[in-house]
């Protein structure tokens, strides 16, 4: 990730700006990366609350599907302008944190439910930030696809560490947890 954030704004297409930042998140001092993906908690927390589980899982598979297309597209655009994997390009963080939420809802649970989401938080930025097992491969994948692949596989471990979490404490198992 280069630390790219002082390229003037004009510089790039306003569209790609506000939508690879995760609507300007990205420009938060800091930590913009795990703002993003706690933002993209939070946005996943409030659907549980709207949704039954079943219908946020596949909600939540949706997403991360279309924001992984949507965000090789905008991070491919804003390399163009910022450099290789922009920091202030935060779009990945969501499916990040959106990939273990698919096994943390548990129905009637908003406890359960949150202490999972926030274990899959965590886990997934210590490996986004670690970057162990393959991500910093994933990142050397062109066409804006390493910015989100490396974040997907981040996700991919921590969903397998929020299932075992979950199994341990409730005894689910895998086929039950939709």
């Amino acid at each position: 990730m280069s630390n790219n954030n002082n390229h003037p704004l004009g510089q790039a297409p306003w569209f790609h700006v506000i939508l690879s930042t995760g609507l300007g998140v990205g420009f938060l001092p800091g930590a913009p990366g795990t703002y993003a993906a706690f933002m993209a908690l939070c946005l996943w927390y409030l659907l549980y609350f709207v949704c039954s589980v079943a219908t946020l899982f596949w909600v939540t598979l949706a997403l991360v599907a279309v924001t992984l297309i949507v965000g090789a597209w905008t991070s491919r655009v804003m390399e163009r302008y910022w450099g290789e994997d922009p920091r202030a390009v935060v779009i990945d963080e969501y499916i990040g944190s959106w990939i273990p939420a698919l096994v943390a809802a548990v129905p009637g649970s908003p406890g359960y439910t949150a202490i999972l989401g926030l274990f899959g938080f965590a886990c997934f930025r210590v490996i986004d930030i670690t970057k162990p097992l393959g991500c910093r491969k994933m990142e050397l994948v062109p066409n804006g696809w390493g910015v989100m692949l490396d974040d997907a596989l981040a996700g991919i471990y921590a969903l397998i560490l929020t299932w075992a979490l979950r199994y341990i404490l409730l005894g689910t198992p895998l086929f039950n947890v939709i």
